[in-house]
Order: structure tokens, then C-alpha cells, then sequence
């Protein structure tokens, strides 16, 4: 039997809800990039309007000063530490110069007192010290006199203090009368070998402003000797060395 030949045309049943499912599809399809394509335009005119591009600009100002004040702060915590520390030296500094400056004045006593240069020499006004006496206008004074041990034998008689100041505008000088105990019109006694201190109270008038004390010990048979010191120096109380002691510093 001859085999037949395969048909030319084939024939199939139309799908009419098919075609309608694709071009539903199609539809929705291309509504969506509609959409989209109009949320992207829209956000991209937002972006670039002046509004936006302002905004952008406050938002980097805003970092910017946020990030210089830290800086500032910073800066000045830093300062605040360095000037702590500047301060704190020069304390110790100061510290440091007044103990050298006592050293250096107790060894100018002590040498002198024990005849480190082997010399004699005679009495001498070492020690000036002034402290207030508290809710007045007093004074506690304390002085300190001493003479070679070399020498070796008592030296005796009597101190004096006058002090120099402002009265206005007036430079005036109270002597002892005017400051000392009315009980010894004379000065303040003394007697002693190698050294001795001596304390008197003295009392400023109240317009007074002093600026120097002079200090006068008159030693029985023997030429009176003289010291003047700056009330500063005798508010910081150190041994304070003549100028003939100078050499006795390190």
C-alpha cells in the first residue's frame, strides 16, 4: 500500500480568550513603565530644582560648622590643659626660687655666725621679718642680730626701728617714738655672744603706706650700724644677706 503524503495545511480551533490574556498583559505591561517612567522624571525635576539643590547645600553648611565647632572646642580644651600647665610650672618655678633664695640666706648666716672667712667682724642686723596682726593695723616684728663667733665675747645695747612711707602725697618717716613700746623709749635690749632674735609689735596710722625700714643697732662703745630693707623684703621673711655677705652665696 503506498504511504500518503503529510496534509499542506493544518487547521486549528481559534483561542479567542487567549489573544485577549496577551493583550491584557501587553497593557499592564506598558502601563507600568508608563508609571515608572513618570515617578522617575518626577523625581529627577525635584532633584533638580532650586528648593532641592538649596536644601543640599544647608545639609553641607550644616555638616561643615557642625565639624568646625568640634574642631574649635577641641582647640580650646587644648589651650585650657597648656595654660593649666604653664601655670602649675611657673608655681614651682616660684616655689624654687624662693626655697634657693632661703638657702642661700641661711648659708650666709651660718657661715658668717660660725667665722667662715675668718674674719672678726662685728655686729650685724641678719633677719627682718614682718607678719599682720590680724583685724588691726599692727605689726609683729622679728629681728635677728648676730656677730662672728671668732670675735667671742658678749656685745650688748640697743635697737631702734624707723620707717619710711607715703602720707598722701607726702613722703614721711616715723621713727621709733612713733612706733615702738612707749615702755622702752630707749629701743629694744640686747645681749648676746653669737646671735639673738628680738620681736616688737609697731603700729601704722592708717593714711600711712610704708614703703622701707631702717634699722639702727647701737652696740654699747662701738659705732651704731645700720640696715634698710623694703617692707616686700621683710613681708617674704628670708635671711636676707648684706651686701658684704654676697660672696657667702653659692
Amino acid at each position: 500500500m503506498a504511504s500518503r503524503p503529510p496534509p499542506r495545511f493544518v487547521v486549528r480551533p481559534h483561542d479567542a480568550a487567549g489573544g485577549r490574556r496577551r493583550a491584557l498583559w501587553l497593557a499592564v505591561a506598558w502601563l507600568v513603565s508608563v508609571v515608572l517612567t513618570g515617578v522617575i522624571v518626577g523625581a529627577l525635576v525635584r532633584h533638580s530644582t532650586p528648593a532641592a539643590t538649596e536644601h543640599r547645600q544647608v545639609t553641607a553648611l550644616t555638616r561643615q560648622n557642625d565639624d568646625l565647632q568640634q574642631q574649635v572646642a577641641n582647640l580650646q580644651r587644648a589651650s585650657q590643659v597648656s595654660e593649666i600647665a604653664t601655670q602649675s610650672l611657673r608655681k614651682t618655678l616660684g616655689e624654687r626660687e624662693e626655697e634657693i633664695s632661703g638657702l642661700r640666706a641661711d648659708l650666709a648666716f651660718y657661715s658668717r655666725l660660725t667665722g667662715g672667712d675668718a674674719q672678726r667682724e662685728g655686729l650685724k642686723v641678719q633677719e627682718v621679718r614682718l607678719q599682720p596682726v590680724s583685724d588691726s593695723h599692727a605689726w609683729d616684728l622679728t629681728l635677728s642680730l648676730t656677730q662672728n663667733a671668732v670675735r667671742g665675747e658678749d656685745v650688748t645695747g640697743n635697737v631702734t626701728i624707723s620707717l619710711e612711707g607715703l602720707r598722701g602725697d607726702k613722703v614721711v618717716k616715723l621713727d621709733w617714738a612713733a612706733l615702738g613700746d612707749t615702755a622702752q623709749p630707749s629701743g629694744l635690749p640686747f645681749r648676746f655672744k653669737y646671735f639673738q632674735q628680738l620681736h616688737c609689735t609697731i603700729v601704722l596710722p592708717v593714711d600711712f603706706r610704708p614703703t622701707r625700714l631702717v634699722i639702727t643697732a647701737q652696740p654699747a662703745g662701738d659705732d651704731a650700724v645700720t640696715r634698710a630693707v623694703t617692707w616686700g623684703e621683710a613681708l617674704a621673711g628670708h635671711l636676707t644677706p648684706t651686701q658684704g655677705e654676697q660672696d657667702a652665696q653659692p
